[in-house]
């Protein structure tokens, strides 16, 4: 990958609200009680974060399974991959793929 490149990835990280807060915060052990306190106060420091959209996708699109990210815990985040396959499988491929998979029958150049 191009050094450049690589350093664009990245720059929505600079603007990131949790730069400035301990790293702790964001990946509490368990899903109750003080640890799910612990998630919520991850959550607001997100929510309030200017480039709280592009750290979800991030998370989405690298497969982060555990902490806080982009304001959404790992079972949100599992939620939210769940209903983004449910979609995929229901539009089914795209009609031009769909029709050069089709068993017998040839392309038309």
């Amino acid at each position: 990958m191009e050094a450049g490149r690589d350093a664009d990835t990245w720059e929505w990280l600079r603007h990131a609200a949790c730069t400035s807060v301990d790293p702790e915060l964001f990946f509490p052990v368990g899903d109750s009680g003080p640890a799910a306190e612990q998630a919520e106060r991850a959550k607001e420091v997100c929510h309030g974060c200017p480039v709280e959209s592009q750290c979800l996708e991030w998370a989405l699109a690298t497969g982060r399974t555990s902490g806080v990210w982009g304001g959404t815990d790992e079972e949100e985040r599992r939620r939210l991959r769940r209903r983004a396959d449910r979609r995929r499988v229901q539009d089914g491929p795209p009609a031009r793929a769909r029709r050069s998979a089709a068993p017998g029958r040839q392309r038309r150049p």
